[in-house]
């Protein structure tokens, strides 16, 4: 393997948490724990929390022309999911953590229709040869 691989980090983020914003920050943190080993493996971590969150927030606060079409902030889950799913057409690996989630399992399903490695453990990712910063 010569070149990064693009792994999207997929576990709970909403799962378990009773929508309590504690909960749901601390599964983002655990989420986020696993792309330090990622990145030093040599490859590029991704979250989809990272790229969802912000539309939300945007789309939240949207007024105007930049208002919904249906006039009518989006439903959190629906942007979640739409947003992982476009990931995966970019993503080269996946890596599920444990704990129960919906979002995550549909991940998986996803990536291993398409042929896309799913794995399990930090210790399954291969290390890219040179994985030094360039």
């Amino acid at each position: 393997m010569s070149k990064p691989l693009l792994i999207l980090i997929a576990g709970p983020y909403r799962s378990g948490t009773d929508g309590d914003p504690a909960r749901i920050a601390r599964n983002l943190e655990r989420l986020e724990e696993a792309s330090w080993p990622i990145y030093e493996r040599g490859h590029v971590p991704m979250i989809g929390e990272w790229v969802a969150l912000p539309i939300l927030r945007v789309a939240a606060d949207a007024s105007g022309p930049e208002a919904p079409a249906h006039g009518m902030p989006p439903v959190e889950g629906d942007v979640m999911y739409t947003t992982a799913h476009r990931l995966l057409q970019h993503c080269d690996a996946v890596l599920r953590l444990e704990g129960a989630s919906q979002g995550a399992d549909q991940d998986v399903r996803i990536a291993e229709a398409r042929g896309i490695p799913v794995y399990r453990s930090i210790d399954e990712i291969p290390v890219l040869e040179a994985a030094g910063v360039a």
